[in-house]
């Protein structure tokens, strides 16, 4: 079984739902990223997803490509994110997924990357530009590695696409709250609910939602609906340019737990 799919088990049994921050890799710097993952994992994260970051994203909004590309103009790369991970795993026992997009691992290549990802310590990958007809090599792969692959689902996948893309996803399936790109919201659509309804009816497999989510609040309201909820664009906006105030990081991150755990 699968750290991630261990990690859903775990928490399903103490009735618990997943709580998943985003950080982009390398933003503000390595030392600072790596430094907010451990301060994730010390206050509560269950599984923490990281952004290689990418110069023409397709899923992203405004928060990400900007932390991305400032990322990127201080030299961080696949390879270096992946030795961060590597030190990371030697100080925190949290499943830690990679979210790129297909380009970045088609450039580096494929079997390097699986490999190299599951030697520096990676549980799983989120490639939003791959769909499952296309994805034959990368998740044979992935399988050779013990790597998780977690592919999305829309507000607008039919009932087919849904039962394929469950089939082929491991670990978890991202339930993409809304059309559109990741950023903070002020609520969520009122048809997410019945959305995740449909998904619930056609898979077994944990349901995690990412885009949107902003607050408290909103944690409260879909933790009630999923097994686990992502967070990336509201922790990225407390995050400084140059420099992270891990109070306002850690007292976000306990709000969050706090909302789930009394949903």
């Amino acid at each position: 079984m699968s750290r991630i799919k261990q990690k859903f088990k775990q928490l399903k049994k103490n009735n618990k739902k997943a709580f998943i921050p985003y950080v982009t890799g390398g933003y503000p710097s390595l030392d600072a990223c790596e430094r907010l993952i451990e301060v994730l994992a010390e206050n509560g994260a269950d599984i923490i997803e990281i952004g290689i970051p990418y110069s023409d994203p397709l899923a992203d909004g405004p928060t990400i490509q900007k932390a991305s590309q400032i990322a990127i103009s201080r030299g961080a790369n696949t390879k270096n994110i992946f030795g961060m991970i590597k030190n990371l795993k030697k100080k925190i026992d949290v499943p830690l997924v990679i979210m790129t997009y297909y380009n970045t691992i088609y450039r580096y290549g494929e079997k390097k990357f699986a490999e190299e990802a599951a030697y520096a310590g990676v549980d799983g990958l989120i490639v939003p530009d791959l769909p499952p007809e296309e994805a034959r090599s990368w998740r044979a792969l992935a399988k050779k590695n013990a790597l998780d692959t977690i592919f999305l689902i829309s507000p607008t996948s039919s009932d087919d696409r849904i039962k394929e893309i469950v089939s082929a996803s491991s670990g978890f399936i991202y339930c993409v709250s809304l059309t559109g790109v990741t950023g903070a919201r002020n609520s969520m659509p009122l048809e997410l609910s019945g959305f995740l309804s449909k998904v619930r009816s056609l898979t077994d497999k944990p349901l995690a939602v990412g885009f949107g989510i902003s607050s408290a609040n909103l944690a409260k309201e879909v933790s009630r609906l999923a097994d686990g909820i992502i967070i990336g664009s509201a922790l990225i906006d407390l995050i400084n340019d140059s420099d992270i105030k891990y109070d306002k990081i850690i007292k976000f991150v306990k709000n969050i737990k706090l909302a789930m755990e009394t949903s």
